[in-house]
């Protein structure tokens, strides 16, 4: 999962950087050949996220094969088993890498990379599974009091994030949509209209709402006393949604740097593992109850 994010963040210095056609619109080579000559700075950079791509690749091939030859073991199949989310990592592995070459052919297309950035994600997420399930981030832990209402919750925060990123990527990527409205939170000037100011537009809306969503989110599972690794992801993900608005007024009133926007697509990454995790944790805790519910119900 460490590998997964950090090729995100990567990725996000690969366009800040302007290497993204460092190996010209060759795929899988770089400017034909396997290992060409480390002569310019974009070709580097370039080149060393296409390792980093291959690295996290044998990492989940190595995933499912681990869990694959332990699927005799109790816990390693079925609705909470390890197998199945490593299956999937390894799809969205392969996935990621032909949409990886087909945005290097298309020249770095808008649309395409908020596609690729989307599976990065996906993948993301789907690793995050595994690790909540293997007992990370709290998910050892016995998860009682867990409700139905934060699950909804959760993943409407999901699906609100996941639009974010999207929207997030069309905005550095689309001609002009970056600095389209000048000023934080509200533009004090545009500087050009169509569709990148109304991306941007969205996807500060959506921003905002998010804020105050999770806001309330982290404190209804304190109210209402739910499993202490529930109350802490929520807590984590509001606290980091705090920091991503502060680092976008920064990176907006400073005119854009590049540690700015590293920043702004690294913390934002970390937002969306965070409330994955929360959404995992918390429908995790409410199927736990179920067998329990039902026994109830039955005497």
């Amino acid at each position: 999962m460490a590998l997964a994010f950090a090729q995100i963040v990567f990725g996000a210095i690969v366009r800040i950087t302007g290497s993204g056609m460092g190996c010209g619109d060759h795929w899988p080579k770089c400017l034909g050949a396997w290992f060409p000559p480390l002569n310019r700075v974009d070709l580097v950079i370039e080149i060393t996220h296409r390792y980093m791509a291959l690295g996290l690749s044998i990492a989940v091939v190595a995933l499912l094969v681990l869990a694959s030859t332990r699927r005799a073991k109790p816990g390693m199949t079925g609705p909470e088993g390890l197998v199945g989310p490593s299956m999937l990592a390894a799809v969205l592995v392969v996935a990621a890498a032909l949409l990886g070459a087909v945005t290097v052919k298309l020249g770095l297309n808008p649309f395409v990379i908020a596609a690729h950035l989307t599976i990065a994600m996906s993948l993301l997420a789907v690793l995050a599974i595994v690790a909540v399930r293997a007992g990370a981030f709290g998910g050892s832990a016995r998860l009682e009091g867990a409700t139905p209402r934060t699950v909804t919750a959760a993943r409407v925060a999901t699906v609100m994030a996941l639009s974010i990123l999207v929207l997030g990527a069309l905005t550095a990527n689309l001609p002009g949509a970056a600095v389209s409205c000048g000023g934080f939170p509200w533009c004090r000037s545009v500087n050009s209209a169509g569709l990148g100011l109304t991306v941007q537009i969205i996807h500060r809306v959506l921003a905002f709402l998010l804020l105050a969503h999770l806001w309330a989110v982290a404190r209804g599972t304190a109210r209402r006393n739910e499993p202490a690794p529930i109350v802490r992801a929520a807590r984590i993900s509001f606290g980091l949604v705090i920091l991503q608005v502060v680092i976008a007024a920064a990176m907006v009133e400073m005119r854009f740097p590049p540690v700015f926007r590293s920043l702004h697509q690294a913390v934002g990454t970390l937002v969306w593992l965070a409330i994955v995790i929360l959404t995992i944790l918390s429908a995790r805790g409410v199927r736990s109850q179920r067998p329990a519910l039902v026994q109830r119900k039955a005497a």
